[in-house]
């Protein structure tokens, strides 16, 4: 009987509430960066040499304030926002930017789809 409790305990425990780690450990990351490369690199970079462009470079996003690297010229809107970048802030704000940043002058439409967010933000994660 307690063999029992103690199985049905730890299947709880697994199967219960999915955490940033089983979230990050279903994504795909060459899917991620095949969406990098196609919805997100005409305008930010990652990488060794990344740099700004139309957009910010994303290397060491998380846990970054949000308008806070010197080499991009953010909106007052971003700059004033005091959102930092967590899995849950980026997430919001790849589905729809003027959401959790009104005023930025992101133009990007946003993403529905949440495996490819997942996908995305665990490529991202790559970049520290």
């Amino acid at each position: 009987m307690r063999r029992t409790a103690a199985t049905l305990l730890a299947l709880t425990a697994f199967t219960a509430v999915p955490t940033a780690a089983t979230a990050t450990a279903a994504a795909d990351l060459q899917a991620g960066k095949a969406l990098f490369a196609t919805r997100c690199a005409s305008c930010h970079h990652v990488g060794r040499n990344a740099r700004a462009g139309f957009g910010p470079q994303l290397n060491g996003i998380f846990g970054r304030r949000a308008g806070s690297t010197t080499d991009f010229q953010y909106s007052d809107a971003m700059r004033a926002s005091k959102v930092v970048w967590s899995h849950d802030t980026l997430r919001a704000f790849v589905r729809s930017p003027g959401k959790v940043v009104p005023g930025t002058k992101m133009r990007f439409w946003g993403l529905g789809d949440e495996q490819q967010i997942t996908d995305l933000l665990a490529y991202l994660e790559t970049f520290k």
